[in-house]
């Protein structure tokens, strides 16, 4: 039996089979658990893949941008309608739960009323291509926040498969291989303490048989001596 030493007894016979019971039961819930955050792993790193692509075909078309408004503007006149940022977000940050997988959404809110209030500077002495930059960088913005909330959650949906992988198979190559050995090895001991006990039994059974045999045949004698005794003395009469 492979590194376990149990008791060969009736009640720590029991007390494994409920472990193995147990055992078994939440093998099945971990595996799966297992498949299901696989699933919504695959699902996300889908949706990672998509929304990267998007970002940085957005974030090219920013740089494009930002590049023409910097070959039309002075950089002095670029750094001064860009110094005092107009518009300000609040982030905010809760968790969801996905399969006992605590995964961050993120969210925030901006100070001005309107989304497209965003332009820190008067459209008199700047370019229309750093207004496409701004504007194009604002929508970006959101596209980026949603992409770190997604691949951080592929982090932790990846972390969490991992350690349910382990204990998947803690359970099925070790603990339940082990528990069923032992269980094995304890319905031997106890059968074999059974048929040691029932042969003792049988010997026991013989050996007074055979007792009562002895005595029977020695009253017989005795009978058979004290009738012959008697015999004697009637015909001497």
């Amino acid at each position: 039996m492979a590194n376990i030493t149990v008791s060969p007894t009736r009640m720590e016979l029991t007390r494994l089979k409920g472990k193995l019971k147990t055992a078994q039961r939440g093998h099945k819930l971990l595996k799966d658990k297992r498949d299901e955050l696989m699933k919504q792993f695959l699902d996300t790193v889908r949706e990672v893949r998509s929304l990267r692509a998007e970002v940085e075909e957005d974030l090219m078309r920013v740089h494009k941008s930002f590049t023409v408004a910097s070959a039309l503007m002075s950089s002095e006149a670029l750094e001064q309608a860009l110094l005092y940022p107009k518009q300000s977000v609040e982030l905010t940050r809760t968790t969801q739960n996905i399969m006992s997988v605590n995964v961050p959404v993120y969210d925030f809110q901006t100070k001005t009323k309107s989304d497209s209030d965003i332009y820190p500077y008067g459209f008199a002495a700047t370019s229309g291509e750093l207004d496409d930059a701004v504007e194009a960088l604002g929508l970006v913005f959101r596209k980026m926040l949603k992409l770190a909330q997604i691949e951080k959650s592929a982090q932790l949906m990846a972390e969490e498969i991992e350690k349910t992988r382990r204990r998947v198979n803690a359970l099925e190559y070790v603990m339940i291989p082990n528990t069923q050995e032992a269980i094995r090895y304890i319905t031997m001991k106890l059968d074999e303490n059974d048929r040691s006990t029932t042969t003792r039994l049988m010997k026991v059974k013989d050996m007074l048989l055979k007792d009562a045999i002895e005595a029977k045949r020695a009253e017989n004698a005795r009978a058979m001596e004290a009738f012959s005794k008697s015999g004697g003395a009637a015909a001497e009469t």
